[in-house]
């Protein structure tokens, strides 16, 4: 704007300058009339194309900003384009990472599963449906904080091992009793009775199993696979 004031201001000078030319060609002329109107005339196509100039410049100027304007707004869309797909990229990409996360989850709860649950068969409803030893040992597994669906795993890792029989001897490894305990002596932890009680023994194992494999059909399942617990 300053520019255009400028030449403004020199256009203005410029019809003053004529102006004054118009007063001293009165009296300095000897057809005062004829070059009054020659001047004026003059005067007039110069003010018309100083003002036809200034608007020309003023008309430029605006679609100068209208152009900047219009280049900075579509820059911006462009960028907040930009932006949005980026953050629907990331949503997608984080989207699909949990459910890679939630897949690989369930994946490892059904091998677990799978692992610590390969008795299929039926589910005691009570200890009742138990005698003898395995009565003993499926009060004492409930007593433990094992639930009742542990105790086909039990049943089948100690009918295995030693028959439920408390007096079962090993005489080559020298384990003992009914969890096979090896050597026997260890069960003497919970008990010194720990060679004719089936109580002691069960009790002994119990913790043993819990503390190596978590429940009853974790030690299963690791029987299965290697031949021992």
């Amino acid at each position: 704007m300053s520019r255009l004031w400028s030449r403004f201001g020199a256009r203005t000078a410029a019809v003053a300058l004529l102006s004054v030319g118009v007063a001293g060609g009165f009296y300095l002329g000897e057809d005062r009339e004829t070059q009054q109107q020659g001047l004026t005339a003059q005067v007039g196509r110069q003010v018309d194309q100083a003002e036809y100039d200034y608007q020309r410049e003023r008309q430029a100027d605006h679609q100068r900003g209208s152009a900047k304007q219009r280049a900075a707004e579509y820059q911006a869309k462009l960028r907040a384009a930009a932006a949005a797909k980026e953050a629907a990229q990331r949503a997608r990409e984080a989207e699909a990472a949990a459910a890679s996360r939630k897949k690989a989850r369930e994946a490892a709860a059904k091998e677990a599963e799978a692992k610590t649950q390969p008795f299929t068969g039926p589910i005691p409803a009570s200890c009742n449906e138990f005698s003898g030893n395995r009565e003993i040992g499926c009060a004492l597994l409930l007593d433990a904080g094992f639930k009742i669906d542990q105790m086909p795993c039990l049943d089948k890792l100690w009918t295995k091992e030693s028959g439920w029989n408390h007096k079962a001897s090993n005489p080559s490894s020298g384990a003992y009793g009914i969890p096979q305990a090896l050597p026997g002596s260890k069960m003497g932890t919970v008990a010194d009775d720990w060679r004719t009680n089936p109580a002691t023994q069960i009790k002994w194992g119990l913790g043993y199993i819990e503390g190596r494999y978590d429940n009853p059909c974790g030690a299963w399942a690791h029987s299965q696979n290697v031949g021992w617990y």
